[in-house]
């Protein structure tokens, strides 16, 4: 459910309701306290709390929280001459709506815009550029994400692996891929590994191959963790980008361990593919060879 997705971050976006509070509030967790010499804060406050009752409830659309943003516009219409930090941090909540619940990025950027305009001093107004940027970063991704739909053609790279030689899915035409998005610092990376060691030593001589790609920064660590994990004898692509992985990137990646399940066609037969789960789906994916 959405609201479960996305109650976290309003959560956390409420948190900034407390910046001039006293000291003492800031102990306590998911809560939004109201500041004792801030009405404004008080006020908006009370709103946070209802438009966190509503996400829990399922309300996630901007006619089912009306009321809530018609209260964010008044709280700054009747405050004019508050402090410019406050009421940037009322027009972040709104934004924040229309971004991450409503899904309306060209909306929720306009707002975001506007807190540069209307509070230029605020110490908000300095970080709209970098939310911009990473909005439309996301927006990428999502686009990304979806041109890896199951059946879709596969969009391939052409790079070269960690020895040197070249690295791409065309090359591997008539193979079960997996692409394999990892890092040695990821805990939930490591744990699978096991599995896909041995799904590879299982179904390698069938016709499947499995592609690494490392968003280690260290190449030093990287080589010596390859060198003691029997049965990863894979290629890996690594250009030392941690998260600004050129693949990464390009495939709109923002979590990992992520995979990418290509079929002998070369179109993708699943994302995300972990434990038995992958294993069925190379196995499948073979016996249509």
């Amino acid at each position: 459910m959405k609201t479960l997705t996305y109650l976290p971050l309003i959560l956390s976006v409420a948190l900034l309701t407390q910046i001039s509070a006293p000291a003492q509030t800031a102990t306590v967790p998911n809560a939004a306290v109201a500041s004792e010499t801030d009405p404004v804060k008080t006020e908006l406050n009370s709103l946070v709390d209802k438009v966190k009752s509503k996400l829990k409830a399922g309300t996630t659309t901007e006619a089912g929280l009306a009321d809530e943003i018609k209260g964010f516009d008044n709280l700054i219409i009747k405050n004019p001459t508050a402090n410019p930090e406050t009421l940037a941090q009322v027009a972040l909540l709104k934004a924040m709506l229309y971004l991450q619940v409503f899904e309306d990025t060209q909306k929720g950027s306009a707002l975001l815009q506007k807190i540069k305009t209307d509070y230029p001093t605020s110490k908000l107004a300095g970080k709209v550029d970098g939310m911009l940027t990473q909005i439309t970063k996301r927006a990428e991704a999502k686009k990304m994400q979806t041109a890896l739909a199951p059946g879709a053609a596969f969009p391939d790279f052409n790079v070269t692996s960690l020895t040197g030689q070249p690295l791409s899915v065309a090359a591997l035409k008539g193979k079960v891929v997996l692409l394999d998005f990892w890092a040695t610092w990821c805990g939930p990376c490591r744990a699978e590994l096991p599995n896909v060691i041995a799904t590879y030593g299982k179904f390698h001589s069938k016709g499947f191959e499995v592609i690494g790609v490392s968003l280690d920064s260290d190449h030093a660590k990287l080589e010596a963790f390859l060198k003691k994990q029997d049965g990863m004898v894979w290629p890996q692509f690594f250009d030392g980008q941690g998260w600004s992985n050129q693949l990464a990137v390009k495939y709109g990646v923002e979590s990992i361990p992520f995979t990418v399940l290509i079929g002998p066609d070369g179109k993708v037969i699943g994302t995300e593919l972990r434990g038995d789960a992958l294993g069925a789906a190379v196995e499948k994916a073979l016996a249509k060879k």
